[in-house]
């Protein structure tokens, strides 16, 4: 649980369950600047788009299963001072049937993308520092939406952290135990995908 300070220390909070320690430090600043009460209220919002997709959009077949399977390009703007790092989730919100869904399925996790980033290109190539972490399939990858049945639709989220977590290639779950308290800012881009028939 250890962890080098910048500014002021911040303890990260923990839930139950996690199994796997932290490879590396979580670094923060400032503990009780406007960040801590944005991460608290959630009332700065990042903007996330892709030029593959818009909003409730069709995600092109390249980015999935039935094509080349690679992740697609993601940007965002609108990050608050006293941005550290951002963190990518990619999840299905129908699994496995939109008609009856019973699972999240995690398809991207990414920690630690550098402050100075804005966006990632098509194909997932990673700036230095930042670390993919363990989809659902237990691969640090991205999976490209695969839906058995019907259209699924897959959130795209953007965390604006206030630290850099040091994680190793964390499942959903770990990452979200450790952003807990730090996000300054999120954002969400939502696309639709159904297998061709």
């Amino acid at each position: 649980m250890g962890f080098v300070p910048l500014g002021a220390a911040v303890v990260l909070g923990s839930a139950g369950g996690c199994t796997r320690p932290r490879s590396g430090p979580v670094t923060t600043t400032d503990s009780g600047s406007e960040s801590g009460r944005l991460a608290t209220s959630d009332r700065a919002a990042l903007t996330v788009t892709s030029t593959a997709f818009g909003a409730k959009g069709a995600i092109p077949s390249r980015f999935t299963c039935d094509g080349e399977n690679v992740s697609p390009p993601l940007a965002w703007t609108g990050a608050p001072h006293g941005t550290r790092s951002f963190a990518i989730v990619i999840d299905d919100l129908d699994a496995p049937d939109p008609e009856h869904p019973k699972v999240v399925w995690v398809h991207w996790v990414v920690a630690d993308i550098p402050a100075t980033t804005s966006s990632i290109p098509e194909g997932g190539a990673l700036p230095r520092g930042a670390v993919a972490g363990m989809n659902d399939w237990k691969k640090p990858e991205y999976g490209g939406p695969c839906p058995p049945v019907g259209r699924h639709r897959y959130l795209h989220r953007v965390y604006a952290l206030d630290a850099v977590l040091g994680l190793s290639a964390p499942s959903k779950g770990e990452l979200e135990r450790a952003i807990k308290g730090h996000v300054l800012a999120r954002g969400e881009l939502v696309g639709t995908y159904e297998k061709a028939r």
